[in-house]
């Protein structure tokens, strides 16, 4: 059951929403609720790929410790943004790994379905989702750690560690 602000919280199932996944033939459109099934899936989300804290320490710490998370029964690493999937490949490509698996939110229907937005608007970025980290086992979230505005600490995959 969403909170009184209409988040997603721990025993929640995940909404069934179209991602799209970034892989070396070109974006693939995935379904939610068939994606996450039958796994369990350490899911982080960041404002922006190839912005200053999402590059400098997001995504390098699940990249720095995906060996940890799958051996602590994490299948399989996803991160997720309010970006295109071109723009999530390059990402992954240019500061990510083969551990992990970028799923493009380009529309903020995801973001916008769990009830973690943001507004960028400020920044010229518009809608974007917010920083937030997520186990999700079998589509059900398991942990969640929503940072507070400008934060980075319980959303990181150390913090994420020390819950597995």
């Amino acid at each position: 059951m969403p909170d009184s602000n209409g988040a997603i919280s721990v025993g929640d199932k995940l909404p069934d929403v179209k991602l799209v996944k970034a892989t070396a033939d070109g974006p693939e459109q995935v379904q939610s609720s068939e994606y996450f099934a039958g796994k369990r899936v350490a899911l982080f989300s960041v404002p922006g790929a190839f912005t200053p804290t999402c590059s400098a320490k997001h995504l390098p710490g699940f990249v720095e410790k995906a060996a940890e998370l799958k051996a602590k029964g994490v299948d399989e690493i996803i991160g997720t943004a309010v970006n295109d999937a071109f723009v999530m490949g390059a990402w992954n490509k240019a500061a990510g790994s083969d551990d992990i698996t970028m799923l493009a939110d380009g529309n903020a229907e995801f973001a916008e379905a769990v009830g973690l937005t943001m507004d960028g608007s400020g920044f010229g970025m518009g809608k974007r989702g917010q920083r937030f980290s997520m186990v999700v086992n079998d589509g059900v979230v398991e942990q969640l750690n929503v940072e507070a505005p400008g934060d980075f600490k319980v959303s990181s995959a150390e913090y994420m560690l020390g819950q597995l």
